[in-house]
This record gives structure tokens, sequence and C-alpha cells, in this order.
């Protein structure tokens, strides 16, 4: 091969890799994700985009939710759409997914009060710890037999507590925070003569229930300013 023919060579090997960088640059070449589209008025020479879709959000008022609580229960999500130069929607290439928020219209359920601990074999309850509320579904729980803890449907794995139920009816889920037990999350299965005299008092006092009297824990249950927010309101 003469000089002229490499000289010619590398010219266009030279030409053909600016336009290659171009192409990147300019993001006429996509590697993430592919859209198979059809022309469907055959315009060749129509210029043609991409463009976003606005996805709509809905409401659902829950009364078992406090005032001050919102959940998204579904997370929106922007739709594409394929649109020629004047913006005549050929075809959508990706639904929109609708947003659900789901809002509290309940009682506002933020307190601040005190916490105890008490077993099952306390001094003036039950030797079966049989709890003064039900379940759900209408059965009634034992800490001896079924243990300190309460398999919810919504929330999981939660604490049991004892509580003023004229104000915190059986059911209801609380998140406490500020105990010398770290944060939890727990249900209102329980109650009490202390918890009812300390909230006509206008006293918030709270009961944490443990299997046996003779769980340390019941001692480190005890404290004061401790957090108290209602995530639903009975069952």
């Amino acid at each position: 091969m003469n000089t002229y023919l490499l000289e010619l060579a590398g010219k266009w090997c030279s030409i053909i890799c600016m336009a290659f960088s171009s192409l990147l640059n300019s993001g006429l070449i996509f590697s993430e994700e592919k859209f198979e589209v059809e022309n469907v008025n055959q315009t060749k020479n129509s210029a043609a985009s991409i463009t976003e879709v606005a996805y709509e959000t809905e409401k659902i008022y829950n009364e078992k939710l406090p005032s001050n609580i919102t959940i998204t229960k579904q997370e929106g999500k922007v739709g594409l759409a394929y649109t020629d130069q004047v913006n005549n929607q050929l075809e959508v290439l990706e639904e929109p997914v609708t947003e659900v928020i789901e809002v509290g219209t309940g009682a506002p359920g933020e307190f601040v009060g005190k916490m105890t601990g008490y077993g099952a074999d306390c001094a003036g309850c039950s030797s079966s710890g049989t709890l003064s509320c039900r379940t759900e579904s209408g059965q009634s729980y034992s800490l001896t037999k079924n243990g300190e803890t309460y398999d919810d449907d919504e929330y999981g794995t939660v604490r049991i507590l004892a509580a003023a139920l004229d104000k915190f009816p059986c059911g209801t889920i609380i998140k406490v925070s500020g105990s010398n037990l770290g944060t939890f999350n727990a249900i209102v299965m329980d109650t009490g003569s202390a918890m009812r005299a300390a909230y006509e008092k206008g006293i918030i006092l709270m009961d944490l229930a443990f299997v046996s009297e003779n769980d340390p824990e019941v001692f480190k249950a005890t404290g004061s300013n401790i957090k108290y927010s209602v995530q639903r309101w009975g069952w």
C-alpha cells in the first residue's frame, strides 16, 4: 500500500471517529432503553420526540388515621409518549402510574406521657394473662399462652400496651419513642385502673405488657416524657 492510500485511510478513520463522537454527545445513540415506534402517518421527514405524560394523584380519606398522618400507598410515575413536531401523539410508550395517597381525617394522635411495665403474673392480674381486648376477629388473647407481642395484619409484629380505652380504643397502633427500650410500635390490647385514673386527670399513662413480672425489662420500661404517636385509631 503506497503512502497516498495510507494517508487517505487515516483521514476516513478520523472522520468516522469524529462523527461517532458527535452522535454520542448529542444523545442520538441510546443504550439504556429501546423503544419500537410505528410511523403511523408515514411521515419520513417529520421531527419527533419522546415526551413525558404526567400522572394523576388519587386521595383516599381514612378516619382511622390521625389527621397529622399521610401515607403514600402507591408512588406515582410519569409515562412516556412519542409525539411528532406538531405535538400530535402517535403512540404511548409507557402508561403513567397513578399516585395513591391515604389522608388521615381522625383525631390528632401526638401525646407525651408516662410508661410503666407489667407482667401477666402481676398482683391483680389474671393468672392466664388474658387481655381486656379481643382481637380483630373476636378471639381472646393471653400473654401466658400467646406471648407479649401481637401479629397485626397491617403493622406486623408489635408489642402490647394497656391504656385508657376511652381515649385509645382496642386495636389502636402507637409508635412509642423516647423510652429506655428504644423506639417500637405497639398495639392497645389491655387496660387498667391506673391508666383510667391518670387519663381522668389529663395524664397519659400506658403500661407495656410482659409475660412475667420477673423479666428485668419490666423495670426498664418505666419512664417519663415518652412520646406516643398514634398510627391507627382502633381496629
